[in-house]
């Protein structure tokens, strides 16, 4: 099977397997050889034509370059080629021929043959490693197209390899940010069993792992398994719970799976494929279609060769009518054969054309791996161009090539543009820039299969740049247009967190809702994130809002009833006072100290009023203000009714006209409740002094909202403004109860009694209930003591009176002031002692009744004698 035919200069060998043709090349100084290594009747079973494609496509860049007038002028490019039969024991036999210039060749060999200077190959990572621990050791540049494993990019241990094709290092983080891009946390993976696989899908893994993508199994098969492995493998994808499959796989493992894929009927599956296949023209068949619709994966960019097709219809066997490899060609592409003892068969008359068909070979819409191919030889040839120290600067007729020294690795720095204006270069790993497209598997209107770009991926951009969509819509598994959905959990919705599940990987998860306080503003939040001092959850827990801001305000429904109960209670207050200073001139008001009550009237008026501060937002005048108004206008109510309590104390208590007790006079009384108030006034200046009542934003006593309230600054202040109103209460309060039995018509006495009594209770209650309460109740329940106190005072005290003078005018007489009592209603500025019931009674400054004998017929017993 080996046939010679001249060519000039050096030579290229390239390799195929036995199920694919790989372009692994050796470049010789020598004629063009193309050699087998099987036996003629095991040839290629069954032919592909991609792989062949690949190796005209390097025939034709050779003969591109011996053309050329610029590049390596006068020398020419040869090649062999051999087959690796897909396994890395050929590999190794055929580049330990090419290093002992010995080769099996069939009776025939090849002449001018000289050391090896590049080669081109292999397709396959193993294949490619194998030939490099032969030939590093003599430092030959070898030069991939295909081999895509990221292991090859170790320098110190492949120091004399290139490639012309991205390394799966960036690959596998690409299809990671793919599954990653469209929501797909739960996958499947599997993977050819040889170093380009495993490496691969190693890769994947880690770079998936960081991106949060579980892995739910990773299988592996090998071309060479026993179908009862692959059979087990495909059973674990069709039961699996993963609705995306990552496959990192070699056209032939993927070939294998396929088939027994197709057998068990595995469907509905979102195929994600790696660049060795998701470009594949024979893979993407009407045999797998339901299978592999709307498969996504990264390839290379495609490109156009000038001329490449015109060469490719040039082939034909009738040039090389011996070459084995050509006429198996022919009779694949025609279903023809040559052979005339071949009976039932069409006859091949080399007469058909290529232009004719559509098959893989004369398929030139996606150049992409083939430009793989054409950039490898270049890469060779300027390569030798800078080795060979070309005279570039000669005139076209002189260049010339001067041999210096062998082909060495280092010499491989090539930095060129194409033909085409591709610009070609390798960095410090020997690897090209990696650039992706994104290709989906779609249908076109004649139901073929067709690579579509719809996205791109450039790993030399920044993070969050590098994967891009070029809004292509895209079609998904089983042709819909619906994308699926892959997770082992549902998503945890804004206002959750996930909660691992023992046993199981991070992307099953149960869903839990956030804490109050706490939020998630996205879906599948690992954890709830506190909200703020001043802010607080929503109801859904996904945003923190404001808290709530809380004080007791005219506009809610309490607020408003206590200002209407404030009001209500000064505007009564008023109206009694109208009342009084109506009838002022009557006896009933006379005999009450007109003066002393008009001004309990007002007091009570401005504590009704009072309480109005403590509505409303807190401020830092209403702060100092709604304390201080209550103490002192507390203090003037509680000093009047001192003053009137006292004066008839001391009026009826004091029995004898030479007492020595204080009088009771107008202005002492006056004096009194100025000194009473003053009194208040002064704790209620040092407090503001010292230590003033402040608006506090409270956020310890609720978590949900912020209480706007008035810090009491000095508590010890707040006490004794309250502790001074109350113990002013409670000297009225025993006074009072000590008169209590006083002649009804003339004493008010008991009325200040139950008033107090009220008042005590109110206040009494109001302690511990203004601790305990929360927040504007606090403010509501001082508020409800000031109105109750005071709507007690003035009914207790003032009601009685205001019956008399509206309802009972009869009563309103001096007649019934003194009707069964001792003592006149009018002050008499003189003392007077009346012997009544057989004791003395003594009235100072009092104004007597014109006849004395009323109070001797009153105050008489009928049992007794009279006075």
């Amino acid at each position: 099977n080996l046939l010679c035919y001249p060519r000039k200069g050096i030579s290229l060998l390239e390799e195929p397997s036995p199920s694919i043709l790989k372009s692994q090349s050796l470049l010789f100084p020598s004629q063009i050889c193309h050699s087998n290594s099987n036996a003629p009747g095991d040839l290629y079973k069954p032919f592909l034509f991609a792989e062949f494609h690949f190796a005209q496509t390097m025939i034709f860049a050779i003969e591109e370059i011996n053309n050329s007038s610029s590049l390596l002028p006068n020398i020419s490019l040869g090649y062999k080629v051999f087959d690796s039969c897909g396994s890395t024991l050929p590999a190794t036999r055929a580049v330990m021929s090419l290093m002992n210039g010995e080769e099996r060749s069939l009776g025939k060999t090849c002449s001018f043959q000289s050391s090896v200077h590049a080669i081109v190959g292999a397709s396959e990572s193993s294949s490619t490693i194998a030939i490099l621990q032969v030939s590093g050791i003599f430092q030959i540049p070898v030069i991939s197209h295909f081999a895509t494993c990221a292991c090859l990019s170790n320098r110190k241990e492949y120091p004399s390899f290139f490639r012309t094709i991205p390394s799966d290092y960036y690959q596998s983080r690409a299809l990671a940010k793919l599954v990653k891009h469209f929501g797909w946390m739960w996958v499947g993976a599997v993977r050819s069993e040889n170093d380009y696989g495993n490496e691969g899908m190693a890769t994947f893994i880690s770079a998936a792992t960081q991106e949060g993508v579980c892995i739910e199994y990773s299988e592996a098969i090998s071309r060479n398994d026993p179908s009862e492995k692959v059979a087990r493998v495909v059973r674990i994808i069709r039961h699996g719970t993963a609705k995306v499959l990552v496959a990192f796989l070699a056209q032939n493992d993927l070939n294998i799976l396929l088939e027994e894929a197709v057998k068990q009927n595995v469907t509905g599956l979102q195929w994600v494929g790696s660049e060795s296949w998701i470009t594949a023209g024979h893979i993407a068949s009407k045999r797998y279609a339901a299978i592999l619709t709307g498969s996504l994966g990264f390839t290379i960019r495609k490109s156009k060769i000038a001329g490449l097709q015109e060469f490719l219809f040039q082939v034909n066997p009738c040039h090389d009518p011996q070459n084995d490899i050509l006429r198996e060609f022919w009779e694949e592409s025609f279903g023809c054969s040559f052979n005339p003892s071949m009976h039932g068969q069409i006859q091949c008359s080399g007469s058909e054309r290529l232009d004719d068909i559509n098959n893989p070979f004369t398929d030139v819409s996606e150049l992409r791996i083939t430009n793989n191919v054409y950039k490898a030889v270049y890469a060779v040839a300027y390569a030798l161009h800078d080795a060979f120290k070309c005279d570039e600067n000669a005139g076209e007729m002189n260049q010339s090539c001067k041999w210096k020294d062998p082909l060495k690795p280092k010499q491989v720095r090539v930095n060129f543009t194409l033909p085409s204006g591709e610009r070609v270069y390798f960095n410090e790993n020997g690897d090209p820039r990696a650039t992706y497209e994104l290709v989906n598997w779609q249908k076109n209107q004649a139901g073929d299969t067709v690579f579509v770009a719809v996205g791109s991926y450039d790993a030399s951009l920044p993070n969050g740049k590098q994967f891009t969509m070029n809004g292509i819509n895209i079609i998904w598994a089983d042709g819909s247009f619906e994308r699926p959905q892959s997770v082992c959990s549902e998503s945890c919705l804004p206002g959750f967190r996930q909660a691992m599940i023992k046993g199981k990987p991070i992307c099953c998860f149960s869903c839990i809702a956030c804490a109050a306080g706490e939020i998630s503003d996205s879906n599948n939040s690992v954890e709830c994130s506190l909200c703020s001092l001043e802010y607080w959850s929503n109801e859904d827990h996904s945003k923190c809002v404001p808290k709530v801001i809380e004080f007791l305000s005219y506009g809610e429904t309490m607020g408003a009833l206590l200002a209407t109960l404030s009001l209500f209670g000064a505007s009564l207050t008023l109206v009694v006072l109208y009342i009084f200073f109506r009838f002022r001139h009557t006896p009933l008001v006379r005999a009450n100290n007109s003066e002393l009550s008009f001004l309990l009237l007002l007091s009570l008026t401005l504590c009704f009023l009072c309480s109005l501060t403590f509505i409303g937002r807190p401020s830092e005048w209403s702060c100092m203000l709604r304390h201080t108004a209550f103490g002192i206008t507390f203090a003037l109510c509680m000093s009047c009714i001192l003053a009137k309590t006292v004066a008839v104390v001391f009026a009826f208590r004091n029995r004898r006209p030479a007492s020595t007790l204080p009088q009771c006079s107008a202005p002492l009384q006056k004096t009194g409740v100025l000194s009473c108030t003053s009194l208040q006034v002064l704790v209620c200046v040092l407090w503001l002094t010292l230590a003033p009542p402040y608006p506090y934003r409270n956020t310890a006593h609720a978590t949900d909202r912020i209480i706007l309230e008035c810090d009491l600054g000095s508590p010890v202040g707040f006490w004794a403004v309250l502790g001074y109103v109350g113990l002013l209460a409670v000297l009225c309060f025993i006074l009072a109860f000590l008169a209590r039995k006083l002649p009804d018509n003339f004493n008010e006495a008991k009325f200040i009694t139950f008033s107090l009594l009220i008042f005590c209770a109110v206040w009494l209650t109001f302690i511990p209930a203004y601790v305990s309460s929360p927040g504007k109740f606090t403010v509501a329940v001082e508020i409800f003591a000031i109105l109750a106190s005071s709507f007690g005072l003035l009914f207790c005290i003032y009601a009685p009176k205001c019956y008399i003078l509206l309802l009972k005018p009869e009563r309103n007489t001096k007649k019934h002031m003194m009707g069964r009592t001792c003592v006149p209603n009018i002050w008499h500025k003189r003392t007077v002692s009346v012997l009544c019931g057989g004791r003395y009674q003594h009235w100072r400054h009092l104004l007597l009744p014109s006849e004395p004998s009323h109070c001797k017929s009153s105050c008489s017993q009928p049992r007794k004698s009279p006075v």
